[in-house]
């Protein structure tokens, strides 16, 4: 019965607690589920298809990474082949920055790591915002080993920083030849935006010097080295290399027997010296003290040690051989004596009584021997030989200040020689319009009789002084002083000289040295040395007696000496600053220099002189290539033959590879402006 009651209960009894899902719910249930699976879908197909290139592009780069070759700089070698600017290997560091959220995240740990200052890593950072991310940044340009260790450690948690392998500038120590060579550092702003694109942040390039005038070819091309990296940023393999380009290295006219001589001579001292051929314009030593040492550039000069040497009161940083714009004393009276002579303004058989002082417009001008009963009777020849004050006053007065502007400019003062180095100062020769256009007034005649013996407001710098006499004595044919060896078209201005103005010219110059004139002491055996000595007052004698006879306002002593008398071959300008007496202090320099010229002739035609081009310590005890003469380009050298108006003075390494330079550029200097920041 129970059986069959059980086979009678309607089957919805045995279900009627069952809890159905409506069907409403189903159905959205179902669309989410086909949503998602829509989403997921789209997502793998803008990541397959849309966005395939770009993260194709991120795995390579996680895979392959893009390492500079940084192209050596150009040698610097002497007119003889003996190299005197060298390259060295070191390491740089350098940041990758492919992922610029993780990196800035990790720059406190690679301050810590590397010993650099967290403010100027941020400094750094900031400035390459505006780079390509895959582009990288050098943040130290002198890894040491505690660095590499760093880095080495570190791969796993810092895989931003790689080792770059650099060629450092190497200069001869001690700052020998430092104005000329100039220095290296990283480039700034101003020459990014001058440079047309081909220079970067973090880019080396010259500041100063040959460095600076001739970076372009010293530069070379960098190449770029692909590598594949791990998950940890270490090398496992390469696939291609493009090897750089080393810069084109330049043969000098500086000898550096002659420079050495001359940077001795100047050791302890402040001035300059220039040795140049009249005959070509050949720079054979040039020398500017006090002076930086360029290596102390190479690498990156701290902002402390930068700020001291601009407020350093020696003036390290002045390039005084071309940039010293001073009186040049007596040295002047060669200008006076050459226009006496071609203007008949007085006969040349004129002549002064100089007693030690004379007065003119009312006040007294003293000769150099004031005290001493002055010179007596003063002719022309005598009055170049002894130096007399008084017979040049006189002259400048019967001459006035146009004919001596005049003759001054057509001599090559007051404006620039055209040497190919960047900032040369043009000095000044004054003139009636130059008073009346810079201070509004008229030129009084008493200012006249200072010019007249190279004092007042004229100015001129060692260079342009040693071309000057170089030219009166060349007939008046002023060369462009340059420091290329074997320039073509170099450019001269010519001034026509009566043979007879500089026959009676050079003769008193011989005078000077080799007959007891004021230079006496630098006459050398045998060799016609010729030449001009010249004592500069600082500031008045009234004034100096005033405020005290301090060393800074002793006078300046100039000598400048040519040798033979006739067709010379070289021309030494010295300038010693508060050296007082020219003929006693620059004559020996000059005297010096010229005798070693001389003996290294003399040396050659006998076959005793040989140049070892074989490796030698550069002082740091490394050596510096130089097992071969190695051919130089010829370097073109361009410049008005006509006479110029006078002028009134007024990171390391980017890896993106650079244009090739040009094979041949042109001597003509830069324009003037200052010193740059080597930061």
């Amino acid at each position: 019965m129970q059986s069959g009651l059980a086979r009678g209960v309607p089957v919805s009894y045995w279900f009627r607690n069952d809890n159905r899902l409506p069907q409403g719910r189903l159905s959205v249930a179902s669309y989410v589920i086909i949503g998602m699976i829509a989403l997921l879908l789209l997502g793998f197909w803008k990541l397959q298809v849309i966005d395939s290139d770009k993260y194709a592009l991120m795995a390579e780069r996680n895979r392959v990474r893009s390492i500079p070759i940084i192209a050596p700089r150009g040698r610097l070698l002497d007119r003889d082949g003996r190299v005197l600017v060298d390259n060295y290997p070191s390491f740089s560091v350098l940041l990758l920055r492919d992922d610029p959220g993780q990196v800035e995240k990790s720059l406190p740990q690679i301050a810590e790591g590397l010993n650099v200052p967290l403010s100027d890593l941020r400094e750094q950072w900031d400035a390459a915002r505006g780079l390509p991310k895959f582009q990288p940044i050098v943040i130290k340009p002198e890894a040491t080993k505690a660095d590499v260790a760093f880095i080495e450690s570190h791969r796993t948690d810092v895989p931003y920083l790689e080792m770059l392998m650099v060629h450092r500038r190497r200069y001869l120590p001690g700052g020998f030849m430092a104005h000329v060579s100039g220095y290296v550092g990283e480039v700034s702003e101003k020459q990014i935006e001058a440079s047309d694109g081909r220079l970067r942040p973090g880019d080396i390039a010259g500041k100063t010097g040959l460095e600076r005038q001739y970076n372009d070819l010293l530069m070379g091309t960098d190449g770029m080295r692909r590598v594949i990296v791990n998950s940890i940023g270490k090398e496992v393999g390469r696939l291609s290399q493009q090897e750089a380009v080393p810069g084109k290295q330049i043969q000098l006219t500086i000898d550096y027997d002659l420079q050495q001589v001359a940077e001795q001579a100047l050791q302890g001292r402040k001035g300059a010296i220039v040795a140049m051929d009249p005959r070509t314009g050949e720079v054979l030593a040039m020398v500017s003290r006090p002076a930086p040492d360029p290596n102390d550039f190479a690498i990156r000069v701290s902002k402390e040690e930068w700020k001291r040497l601009n407020e350093d009161p020696d003036r390290a940083l002045l390039n005084r051989a071309i940039q010293a714009q001073l009186a040049p004393g007596s040295v002047f009276k060669i200008v006076m004596a050459t226009a006496m002579l071609e203007t008949k303004a007085v006969p040349e058989n004129f002549s002064v009584f100089c007693p030690g002082y004379a007065t003119f417009y009312g006040r007294m001008f003293k000769c150099h021997i004031f005290g001493k009963g002055g010179h007596g009777v003063v002719d022309f020849h005598k009055a170049i030989v002894q130096s007399c004050d008084i017979f040049f006053y006189n002259l400048g007065m019967r001459m006035g200040i146009d004919k001596i502007s005049y003759y001054a400019m057509k001599l090559g003062l007051g404006h620039r020689t055209g040497i190919d180095l960047p900032s040369e100062e043009p000095g000044l020769v004054p003139s009636e319009e130059w008073v009346q256009r810079v201070f509004h007034r008229k030129w009084y005649a008493g200012e006249t009789i200072s010019v007249s013996i190279g004092q007042g407001a004229l100015t001129s710098t060692p260079l342009q002084l040693a071309r000057m006499i170089g030219g009166v004595a060349m007939g008046g044919v002023f060369k462009q002083p340059h420091l290329v060896k074997d320039a073509r078209n170099v450019g001269e201005e010519r001034f026509a000289i009566a043979d007879a103005t500089v026959e009676k010219v050079t003769q008193g110059m011989y005078g000077v040295v080799n007959e007891g004139g004021t230079a006496a002491g630098a006459r050398l055996q045998g060799i016609e040395l010729c030449g001009k000595s010249g004592s500069a007052q600082v500031i008045g004698y009234n004034t100096r007696d005033k405020v005290g006879r301090q060393a800074r306002f002793k006078d300046n002593a100039w000598f400048v000496g040519y040798a033979p008398r006739r067709d010379p071959e070289i021309v030494v300008s010295v300038l010693i600053e508060e050296g007082e007496h020219g003929g006693a202090v620059g004559g020996p320099v000059a005297r010096d220099i010229i005798k070693a010229y001389y003996d290294k002739k003399a040396k050659k035609t006998q076959g005793q002189y040989t140049v070892d081009y074989k490796r030698y310590d550069l002082g740091d005890g490394s050596p510096a290539a130089g097992a071969a003469k190695p051919p130089v380009d010829r370097l073109a050298v361009t410049h008005t033959k006509e006479a110029k108006a006078p002028q009134q003075p007024g990171g390391a390494n980017r890896p993106a590879a650079r244009k090739p330079a040009e094979p041949a550029v042109s001597v003509a200097p830069l324009p003037a402006a200052d010193i740059e920041n080597p930061h």
